[in-house]
């Protein structure tokens, strides 16, 4: 069997895969990739029979890659703390893992993945819908042009937007930066609420941006966002929206 595993975590990779060759010595692991631009390069001229699939990797939400590549391989996907993406999960999919991920867990999986083989089919228009309110009018892209080039930006790969020098702009995970015609309170309207948010006056994060966060002074919350903000102390969680901040995390 012929194994994809798609996880930006190099160790959680590598323990996966000591763990199913546990379970089974004849796996074949054909790649470990950790991004979604790799995913899809490695897709256009491969096959594999099963993906285990992180849901964020290190550019993004993983479910983008299904709208560059045509899939028909089960996936079993795998989540840190994602429960609203949890939820969708259940629509057509083989499993969810929690990680840390549990070797009675996978060996079930797995078996699952065996009796469902031969009649398995993924609906990913289903899990787009609800892990990125596809038909809730919420924005998927930007167009984006400087001069005569004109750049398609998928909100997915947006980490976070904010303020400089009276502009708006935006910030992908590879690290690239452009300028967005519209003002925070705008952009606020236009996204999906259960993966951005408002920080304070000159931010506002997409939730898989945030790689650590620190208590600070009168309740308020300091982020470390990846790629990191020029000026680490512009990404504090202001007073009035800390609250509010805290139930969006664990919303």
């Amino acid at each position: 069997m012929n194994i994809l595993i798609i996880e930006d975590e190099i160790f959680a990779a590598d323990k996966l895969e000591q763990m199913l060759l546990e379970i089974n010595p004849s796996v074949n692991v054909v790649g470990k990739l950790g991004s979604i631009n790799e995913s899809i390069k490695w897709f256009l001229n491969h096959t594999c029979d099963l993906i285990f699939l992180d849901i964020q990797l290190s550019d993004g939400i993983s479910f983008s890659i299904f709208e560059q590549v045509t899939i028909n391989t089960p996936v079993i996907f795998t989540t840190a703390y994602d429960q609203y993406a949890i939820k969708a999960f259940q629509v057509n999919s083989i499993a969810y893992l929690l990680k840390p991920i549990r070797k009675s867990e996978l060996v079930e999986s797995l078996n699952k993945f065996h009796n469902l083989k031969s009649a398995f089919s993924i609906d990913f228009e289903s899990l787009l819908t609800n892990i990125q309110g596809k038909e809730s009018g919420f924005k998927k892209r930007f167009l984006i042009q400087i001069g005569d080039k004109i750049t398609k930006v998928e909100v997915a790969e947006v980490s976070y937007f904010f303020v400089q020098e009276k502009g708006t702009y935006l910030r992908t995970f590879e690290g690239k930066t452009y300028p967005v015609e519209y003002t925070l309170d705008k952009l606020e309207s236009m996204l999906n609420p259960v993966s951005f948010f408002r920080i304070n006056r000159k931010y506002l994060v997409n939730i898989n941006s945030i790689s650590k966060m620190v208590a600070y002074s009168r309740g308020r919350v300091k982020l470390n966002l990846k790629p990191k903000a020029e000026d680490e102390f512009d990404t504090i969680v202001s007073i009035d929206r800390s609250a509010n901040f805290k139930k969006w995390l664990n919303s």
